[in-house]
């Protein structure tokens, strides 16, 4: 009989075992009441030989156990030393991409999608699994189905291992999200009135839960979700195999302007039609895609003739004529502002202090 270490469960045959010593009967009556030879028996007795679905089936009546107890035995066993298995198999290199995602690894423990009692080793199959990947050291490999919008300067790290995480985080927030059937461009495309109304909501979790409202009857799932350094993301759309749409922004750079720019940028790929491509908008790097949401964003915040007029006047260098013009058009005064500094008929430090910023600690309870 062996000894099992002590770190392993005990197996199926010591479990055997245990209950013919309990039970007073010898391998030999067993081997008679399951049909089977009592070397059948010994073998997995002494663990050679795994329990077998018909064999298990056998056991529960000779033993007079319920159905499916011994093939249960069996299959927990296999799956608790599979897991000791992964946990001893663990690389020094996976360990060092684990602590590359250490900061998104928190997050997803204080969101408790991941438990936080226990050693690294038990954290990175946790983390494997959330990302569904089987060993974290793949990520680099995987091309991943979305597109999102980033920006990357000379100074900015990107993170393949960090992008990857944040971009499955996007999947797991709006994940539980109810949405209409099936993504509908045209609704969404209708809504655009509505989503604008929320730039005058002051308080920052209130605007998310209106701008999940709308999105939802469009067949978007929509969230803000949390930024991480080495994932200089501010926008990300994917379609979802059920034919719906994912639609996550960041408070990055935490300017409402920005936020908002980010948002309709995201608007205008979906309703021209790019969710089906895979693409990464570097606000370094311009494309015809990204030209045509960029155009999209900037209409659909303030019309062109709208802003022309604007710009004719030769009034914006007031702060009371840009709050003047920004009520005529609809929006808030800050946007026009955050226009301005963006096209530079305004120094950036100009009225900056006017643009509100957005603060993850303002939303972060609704994720809660």
């Amino acid at each position: 009989m062996k000894n099992s270490a002590a770190q392993e469960p005990a197996s199926p045959g010591e479990c055997l075992f245990s209950e013919l010593t309990k039970r007073g009967m010898t391998q030999s009556e067993l081997a008679v009441r399951t049909g089977v030879s009592a070397k059948h028996i010994s073998t997995v007795i002494n663990d050679a030989k795994k329990i077998s679905a018909s064999f298990a089936r056998k056991l529960d009546i000779a033993l007079g156990d319920e159905s499916g107890t011994w093939l249960a035995r069996q299959t927990d066993y296999d799956n608790r030393m599979a897991e000791i298995e992964e946990k001893n198999n663990i690389t020094e290199e996976e360990k060092a991409a684990y602590k590359k995602m250490s900061d998104v690894a928190g997050y997803f423990i204080e969101r408790n999608f991941m438990r936080n009692n226990c050693g690294i080793a038990e954290k990175i199959i946790q983390l494997r699994k959330l990302l569904c990947v089987s060993d974290l050291t793949s990520i680099p490999k995987i091309t991943y189905s979305a597109a999102y919008r980033a920006q990357i300067a000379n100074s900015t790290a990107v993170s393949p291992y960090v992008l990857f995480a944040w971009q499955r985080l996007c999947e797991i927030e709006t994940g539980e999200t109810k949405t209409a059937a099936r993504f509908d461009a045209g609704r969404l495309r209708e809504s655009i009135p509505e989503i604008k109304k929320q730039m005058f909501e002051s308080d920052a979790m209130t605007m998310s839960e209106n701008l999940r409202n709308i999105f939802s009857e469009c067949g978007v799932a929509f969230g803000i979700v949390r930024h991480f350094r080495g994932a200089p993301v501010q926008g990300f759309i994917k379609r979802t195999d059920a034919g719906k749409a994912i639609l996550c922004v960041t408070f990055r750079g935490k300017s409402a302007d920005r936020f908002w720019f980010t948002l309709f940028h995201e608007i205008g790929h979906l309703v021209n039609g790019d969710l089906n491509n895979r693409f990464v908008d570097f606000d370094s790097v311009k494309s015809e895609t990204e030209d045509a949401a960029d155009l999209f964003a900037r209409d659909a915040l303030i019309g062109r003739r709208q802003y022309e007029k604007i710009i004719d006047s030769e009034k914006y260098a007031n702060l009371s004529d840009i709050k003047r013009f920004a009520k005529d058009i609809g929006v808030p005064h800050w946007i026009l502002i955050g226009r301005l500094h963006k096209d530079e008929w305004l120094d950036w430090k100009c009225f900056s202090r006017e643009i509100p910023k957005f603060e993850w600690e303002n939303i972060s309870s609704s994720n809660a």
